[in-house]
């Protein structure tokens, strides 16, 4: 199910950027995207907004490029692909060369062009996990834990509605778990923005005070409901 989430955002992610850059994108994933009628980029990985092992076509001048890395930048109405220690084949009528670069602009002129960055929807939970920018590989963990939290819900649920349904007080236990989960997907939150921005706090006190929180609130619910 999350790989058919993350490839119907894949999808549209790519529709939106389309229609909003007026531009034809390879789909992230594949590491590859291109600018139609103007250049097409080719990389083994990406983080952030720069890319590694580069190979890109600029069709205009019939020029080959193959670089260490590439970044994207963004100047008033000009869009900049800066492509860094590599060489630069053209083959065109006019001019036929190879030449050795430290650093090489293309830049795509009055074209309002966003950056095309991957965000965390992206990817799946696994190739969160597996990522060097320490941004997405925490939101890996952080859906794992999403994980057991949807299933702790399930589980309460279920109690609620197939042992207390005929009780006239099973709406207060559903409100009850639907603030429950508000307050812990706070405090989740704010335990994510810790683990980015707090080098004394790491990943396992994100896991042990999450589950800790989730097994009092779920052993509160369970025993409220016990006693009534």
């Amino acid at each position: 199910m999350n790989i058919l989430s993350v490839n119907l955002y894949h999808k549209y992610k790519v529709k939106e950027l389309e229609i909003r850059n007026n531009l034809k994108l390879g789909v992230p994933s594949s590491n590859e995207f291109h600018i139609e009628d103007e250049v097409s980029i080719f990389f083994e990985k990406q983080k952030k907004n720069k890319f590694y092992d580069v190979e890109a076509i600029i069709y205009e001048d019939g020029q080959f490029i193959k670089s260490n890395t590439a970044e994207i930048e963004i100047e008033k109405k000009n869009y900049n692909l800066i492509f860094n220690n590599g060489e630069r084949v053209i083959l065109n009528e006019n001019e036929k060369s190879k030449t050795n670069f430290d650093k090489f602009v293309y830049s795509i002129e009055n074209n309002e062009i966003e950056i095309l960055m991957m965000d965390k929807e992206h990817f799946n939970t696994l190739e969160l996990l597996n990522n060097e920018d320490k941004e997405f590989y925490y939101q890996g963990h952080n859906r794992i834990y999403k994980y057991f939290l949807v299933l702790c819900v399930i589980l309460i649920s279920f109690k609620i509605f197939f042992i207390y349904a005929n009780k006239k007080s099973v709406f207060k236990y559903y409100a009850l778990l639907f603030f429950g989960m508000l307050i812990i997907e706070v405090i989740n939150s704010y335990l994510i923005f810790l683990l980015n921005n707090n080098q004394n706090f790491n990943i396992y006190f994100y896991y042990l005070i999450n589950f800790l929180i989730l097994s009092l609130f779920s052993y509160f619910v369970l025993t409220l409901n016990d006693n009534n």
